[in-house]
């Protein structure tokens, strides 16, 4: 890399957090997501905006070629993983046993049938609205994965604005994301690990052979979690407090994404598996969310949202009747989905739409999905606008929706330093 090319990369990660830092910033102190202000600033960093104003200016900043432009897109990667990494961290398979039949039966549920959903979306739309070089049933289990996903941070955000995160509906609603999670992320993994670079269904690997590989790299990453990355970690805790810690967490972090994409299928599952198997107990998850929460949201996690705005003009590639066909298949197979799934678990009419309205929020990790896809290139640029726009509205709609239907006056007890708390 030339001096040249080192001080632009520089200033492309400068320009990028000041922006992400400002318009979260700015969504927060209108109690929304952090997500959708670091959005906003990629999105006028990009094409759309800066992009049909001043194109030479915006070209030369963020270019897609030379060694600085690889450079920035290997630290947006990195942000990716740090970020799954954490959203693992949130999930606690424990109270799969705690809260069992309810938080299960509206997980599954929540989960099969908006990926039916998609599937039959991408079977229902005119041939000519399909990405052409990726065979239907691959991309409609592609939708269908982004469909069946919960924002596990978002939900418990607008629990605690409401004062039900630690009420037995709160505990229902988080604990029926863990069975999204594990579904969806699992699913996307085997999805992508049977497309090469381009976006064609590879003939080297077999469907089963997928699974098989998702569920050992599942198992192993577990073990691992469990017995060599949990030891390791309590060590660096005894020692140099953070700062040891979080060299370890790291190395593990990279270790593991590294394993994963060596395996064939996408490096985002090793960060995921390793952080949900990091913390057997509540006070040990607590400790390690902390420390990596604030060093990823403070680097990575802005700079890769900034970087889904440049990504594409959201203006000429905005498709209504693609936006339009996601939002409405997102919105009625979830809320349907998760309504019916309470109602058959003996929970009242009310709560359980609101139930409905919280579990169709998909945050920040609805917009990687989309990323994924489109870097993939199993999708194509108008589905991927209008992926992300649903992931936005849904995440904005669930809290005032709860709210309205559960009748909370106020904003709850439970309160945050809106300062502090990041809502993705």
């Amino acid at each position: 890399m030339t001096s040249h090319e080192f001080v632009r990369l520089l200033v492309e990660l400068s320009v990028m957090l000041a922006c992400a830092l400002a318009g979260g910033r700015l969504m927060r102190r209108f109690r929304q997501p952090a997500v959708l202000g670091e959005m906003l600033a990629g999105i006028v960093l990009g094409p759309t905006i800066v992009g049909a104003f001043a194109p030479e200016w915006q070209e030369r900043l963020f270019s897609e070629a030379g060694t600085a432009a690889d450079v920035r897109d290997g630290v947006i990667k990195l942000g990716m993983l740090f970020f799954l990494f954490v959203v693992g961290l949130e999930i606690d398979l424990t109270q799969l046993w705690k809260h069992g039949w309810t938080a299960f039966l509206i997980g599954t549920i929540g989960t099969a049938v908006p990926l039916a959903s998609g599937v039959a979306l991408a079977y229902a739309l005119p041939a000519s609205m399909l990405p052409c070089h990726v065979p239907v049933l691959p991309f409609g289990l592609f939708l269908g994965a982004c469909l069946a996903n919960s924002a596990n941070p978002v939900l418990a955000r607008i629990l605690l604005d409401l004062g039900l995160l630690r009420q037995n509906i709160g505990a229902v609603l988080m604990t029926a994301t863990v069975v999204d999670d594990l579904v969806g992320w699992s699913l996307l993994a085997i999805i992508l690990g049977n497309f090469d670079g381009d976006g064609n269904v590879s003939a080297g690997r077999a469907a089963i052979t997928s699974v098989l590989v998702v569920v050992g790299v599942f198992v192993a990453l577990l073990f691992v979690g469990r017995f060599v990355a949990m030891p390791l970690l309590r060590r660096a805790r005894q020692g140099a407090w953070p700062v040891g810690f979080i060299g370890v967490a790291v190395v593990l972090i990279l270790l593991s994404a590294a394993v994963a994409e060596y395996l064939g299928i996408h490096a985002f599952l090793g960060p995921f598996l390793l952080g949900l198997a990091l913390a057997p107990t509540p006070k040990e998850r607590h400790e390690a969310y902390e420390v990596l929460n604030h060093f990823a949201l403070s680097f990575f996690v802005p700079v890769y949202f900034v970087s889904m705005g440049l990504h594409s003009d959201f203006i000429k590639n905005f498709d209504a009747a693609w936006v339009a066909s996601i939002l409405l298949a997102a919105c009625a197979s979830k809320i349907a989905s998760t309504f019916a799934a309470a109602r058959m678990a003996g929970l009242d009419a009310r709560t359980s739409l609101a139930v409905g309205f919280g579990m169709n929020a998909r945050g920040a990790t609805g917009i990687i999905l989309a990323g994924v896809g489109l870097e993939n290139h199993v999708i194509d640029q108008p589905v991927y606008v209008a992926l992300v726009i649903m992931a936005l509205a849904t995440s904005l709609a669930a809290g005032p929706l709860m709210k309205s239907t559960l009748r909370i006056r106020g904003e709850g007890p439970a309160k945050t330093n809106d300062d502090d708390a990041e809502l993705y």
